[in-house]
């Protein structure tokens, strides 16, 4: 069971729903996520694609514009250089073919997991250089790769990076940048990003993913060379946003602002899309793609991409979309499904083995949890980290062992834990590291194992506060107050995701009157209940059932909780619930029932 906290917001609730043409609880929820004046809610509630941010809020993505002009009117050999994961693979995929739309002789080399580590190196540098490459533009990677970039510079080679994540600071001084010696550094992390507002300078507001941050490149691209016009314009780059919504779900991207826009027009066009690979990929998952929802993006299609970038080539992945051939596309679709099911069950090994080493604490587990598996394939390290994570609520680095005596690993953390200025703080002990708040990348000496993991927890400022799982719920709603029309209302809320939370609600005096046993695996509970007038509902428990059979026996005893799945007269079992609404479609007819998320007496 979690804290729970119920937000309270202030607002004229009745009036914003008549001005909407919302109920006053669906207005209340968006005042819980800060949308309340007027053209805001109006913004958010129709999510126009012509609100997306101006491209060149963003700092050098003109100069960075007029590099790769340059390059293409010299016909110069131009390389990109992403990442192996779906916003890498993505990201790449826009900037190819948004440059080549241009006129440019591109190419394009996602780096290998193992052989050639995350973003630039001095090997895939060399080897550009050597095929002639004069230009290298990077995607989701780049702000971090200093020597890198010096390297290539060296060499007399332009270079553009194009990041989203964190730049490198003067550890005495958060505000002095460190940035690549680049011919242009487009990244929103920048602190002298800005965005414009009533004449006021702000910081550029949104988190976004690489492939935006490459969509929003080409765009300026495509002006400054003369091609920004026009419906088939228009059409390339609602192609182009398909790509840059599913990366923004893949890589955790808060869905607010502009990011929720382009998740919606996203999931709206995949339909219709004109790219074979995808088209594919969906038909080997068996996914219709009029019903493509952000759970789709994020844990169907969206592993099997990632799948070829862990256990093979990313390069793979970005064939699949550039594929033309339907026959050649389902055979790599096909693969690609193939290996993530491989990856399936690799991870579910190294998650039990984690687990087992997790246990050695005991009782006594350190702020930052760190585990070392030395017979893990290192690609599973964030996903198991992510596991741990969830299971113990504290930030967690997973590592194993790499080439060269080095360890590589990932980290998954918790909303108090800043994990990439964690790991800035011990950079002495690492050779390379990069990510974001809650999530990153690294690699240290074998020999430096132990000081790592000493230095991260006596650097921690956690309190036990902060390993408290909190569950925010938006208000307390009686079961009475549902209604097919009001959880349908709050369909216009969707896309859900990191800053635009599914609503969450809470209700006491729930009475339990009779439950069974569901699934394939008996592990989920159907449970019928009534509110305080006496009207029925059906409550589905698919969390941690042993759990909730657990709170039963304790609060109402077992005999009781037995009688409640028998069906038989059982003493009177009332509790509070927090919740979402939901509707159920079975065999077309459709019923309202809720979904338990947490409890307590």
């Amino acid at each position: 069971m979690s804290k729970w906290f119920i937000t309270r917001k202030g607002a004229d609730f009745e009036e914003i729903g008549r001005a909407h043409n919302i109920s006053p609880i669906t207005a209340r929820l968006l005042r819980n996520r800060d949308v309340f004046e007027y053209e805001d809610i109006k913004a958010y509630l129709s999510a126009d694609i012509k609100k997306l941010r101006d491209p060149y809020e963003l700092k050098d993505i003109d100069k960075a514009a007029a590099v790769l002009k340059d390059s293409i009117e010299n016909s110069e050999r131009i390389r990109i250089i992403g990442d192996y994961d779906v916003d890498g693979i993505c990201s790449s995929y826009i900037l190819l073919m948004g440059l080549k739309r241009c006129g440019a002789n591109v190419d394009a080399r996602l780096p290998h997991r193992i052989h050639d580590g995350y973003g630039l190196s001095n090997s895939l540098i060399d080897e550009a250089n050597e095929a002639g490459v004069k230009t290298i533009i990077t995607c989701d990677n780049g702000i971090a790769a200093l020597e890198q970039i010096a390297h290539a510079k060296e060499l007399g080679m332009k270079v553009v990076v194009t990041d989203h994540h964190e730049v490198l600071c003067e550890s005495e001084d958060s505000e002095a940048m460190i940035l690549p010696d680049a011919d242009a550094v487009v990244d929103p992390k920048r602190k002298d990003s800005f965005i414009f507002s009533d004449d006021k300078k702000k910081k550029y507001a949104n988190e976004i993913c690489g492939a935006m941050v490459a969509y929003k490149f080409i765009q300026v691209l495509s002006e400054v060379m003369g091609l920004a016009d026009g419906d088939i314009y228009e059409e390339f780059l609602k192609e182009l946003r398909i790509f840059a919504g599913w990366a923004t779900v893949c890589d955790v991207m808060p869905l607010t602002g502009e990011n929720r826009i382009v998740v919606i027009d996203s999931m709206k066009n995949i339909a219709g899309t004109s790219n074979v690979g995808i088209r594919a990929l969906l038909r080997e998952c068996e996914i219709d793609p009029y019903k493509v929802t952000c759970y789709i993006y994020g844990f169907v299609i969206g592993p099997c991409l990632n799948a070829t970038g862990r256990l093979d080539s990313a390069m793979r992945g970005l064939e699949l979309l550039c594929e033309e051939n339907p026959d050649v596309a389902s055979r790599i679709a096909r693969e690609l499904r193939e290996l993530n099911d491989e990856r399936k069950d690799l991870t579910a090994k190294g998650q039990e083995e984690a687990l087992e080493k997790l246990s050695e604490y005991g009782d006594n587990l350190p702020d930052v949890v760190v585990i070392y598996l030395p017979d893990m394939h290192e690609s599973l390290a964030g996903i198991i980290a992510g596991r741990i994570k969830e299971a113990v609520n504290r930030p967690t680095f997973v590592l194993t062992d790499a080439a060269n005596d080095l360890l590589k690993g990932s980290g998954r953390s918790i909303e108090a834990y800043h994990m990439h200025d964690a790991l800035s703080e011990c950079r002495d002990l690492l050779e390379k590291f990069g990510g974001h708040k809650m999530a990153a990348g690294f690699s240290l000496k074998k020999e430096n194992l132990e000081a790592f993991t000493k230095a991260l927890n006596d650097n921690s400022k956690l309190t036990l506060d902060d390993f408290q799982e909190v569950l925010h719920l938006d208000m307390e709603l009686p079961l009475g107050y549902l209604s097919m029309n009001l959880v349908k209302e709050f369909d216009r809320l969707e896309p859900y995701g990191l800053g635009n939370e599914e609503p969450l609600f809470a209700a006491r005096n729930v009475e339990l009157i009779q439950g069974r046993i569901m699934g394939k695996n008996a592990n989920v509970g159907k449970i019928l209940v009534k509110d305080e007038n006496g009207n029925s509902y059906d409550m589905m428990v698919f969390q941690k059932l042993d759990k909730w059979n657990e709170f039963l026996e304790k609060s109402f005893g077992k005999e009781n909780a037995d009688k409640l799945y028998a069906g038989s007269v059982h003493d009177k079992m009332n509790i509070k619930i927090a919740y979402k609404p939901n509707i159920n479609e079975f065999r077309g007819t459709e019923s309202l029932q809720i979904i338990l998320k947490d409890y307590m007496l």
